[in-house]
C-alpha cells in the first residue's frame, strides 16, 4: 500500500494558533510560526492552515500571516477560510499555498468549485464538509463554523462536490473535533463509497489506532488537530508532536491483520 497521508491541521484566529472543541470558543495555544517550525523538523508529509472564523466573521484570508507561514513551510501546504472567489484563492496560491479548501462558499454557491478547478486543477481544490450531530434527527452539513444548515447529509453534500470539480474532500465530523473519541467511521465509509475522490477524515482522532481505523473505513488519508498540538491528549500541556515515518502504515498492517484472524 502507498504510504499514508498523515495532516496535522493548524486552527489560527487573529493571527494565533488556536483550539477548538466542538466549535465551541477558541483556546489560544501558540504562535502558529513556531509550530510551523517544529513540523518541519518532524518532516511532516504535508499541512492544513484554517481560519476558523473567517467565513462567519466575512473577512477574507489574512495574507500577511500566510505569506510567512507559508514562507517557513517545507512542506506541501493548503489553506481554508474566507475564500469565497476565483480571486481570493489566486491571491492565496501566489504567497506559496499549494491547495485551497472551501466550505461555507461551496454550500453558498458550488460553481465556485468548478471555476476553481478549471483554474488551477481539482488537484489544487479541496472541499471542507463539517458534519454535525444535533441531538434529534440524522448528520446535517454545516457552514459557518457550524452556525448555518445546509439541509442536506453529507453524502450528497459528498457527491455534490465531486461532480462540481473538488480533487478532494476533507470530511470533519465536528461532533468529534477535540473529543479523543476517535473518528466517526461510519461516517467516514459511508463517504468514502458514494465518492471517487480521496476523503481526508479529521475530528476525535487519540492515536495512532484510530488513524489506522479510518484508513481502514476507506479514507485516503488521515488529519488531526488536537492529537499534533496536546501532550498524550491532555489540553492542559501543549506539545507539538508527529508519528515516526510509516508509523501509521504499521499500525494499519497490525489492525489489518488482526481483523483478519
Amino acid at each position: 500500500m502507498k504510504r499514508v497521508r498523515v495532516i496535522p491541521v493548524l486552527g489560527i484566529d487573529q493571527g494565533r494558533l488556536v483550539k477548538t472543541v466542538r466549535f465551541g470558543e477558541p483556546r489560544y495555544i501558540g504562535d502558529p510560526l513556531m509550530a510551523i517550525r517544529i513540523f518541519n523538523d518532524k518532516e511532516v508529509d504535508e499541512l492544513l492552515i484554517t481560519d476558523i472564523r473567517a467565513s462567519k466573521a466575512g473577512r477574507g484570508p489574512d495574507h500577511e500571516l500566510l505569506r510567512r507561514m507559508a514562507g517557513e513551510c517545507f512542506m506541501p501546504i493548503g489553506y481554508a477560510g474566507g475564500i469565497r472567489s476565483v480571486d481570493d484563492a489566486k491571491r492565496v496560491f501566489d504567497l506559496g499555498i499549494e491547495k485551497v479548501g472551501v466550505c461555507s462558499a461551496f454550500l453558498d454557491r458550488p460553481a465556485l468549485v468548478t471555476e476553481l478547478a478549471a483554474s488551477y486543477g481539482s488537484q489544487s481544490v479541496m472541499v471542507s464538509i463539517d458534519v454535525d450531530k444535533p441531538l434529534f434527527g440524522g448528520l446535517r452539513v454545516v457552514g459557518r463554523s457550524g452556525s448555518r444548515s445546509a439541509k442536506r447529509g453529507p453524502v450528497q453534500v459528498a457527491r455534490e462536490a465531486a461532480d462540481a470539480g473538488a480533487g478532494e474532500i476533507l470530511l470533519h465530523a465536528i461532533y468529534r473535533e477535540g473529543t479523543f473519541k476517535g473518528y466517526d467511521l461510519e461516517l467516514v465509509a459511508e463517504v468514502a463509497a458514494a465518492v471517487q475522490v480521496p476523503v481526508v477524515a479529521l475530528g476525535g482522532a487519540r492515536d495512532l489506532n484510530d488513524l489506522a481505523a479510518a484508513i481502514g473505513a476507506g479514507a485516503s488519508a488521515v488529519a488531526a488537530s488536537s492529537m499534533f498540538v496536546y501532550k498524550r491528549n491532555d489540553v492542559r500541556s501543549i506539545l507539538i508532536n508527529y508519528p515516526s515515518p510509516g508509523a501509521v502504515d504499521q499500525a494499519f498492517r497490525e489492525r489489518s491483520g488482526r481483523a483478519a484472524v
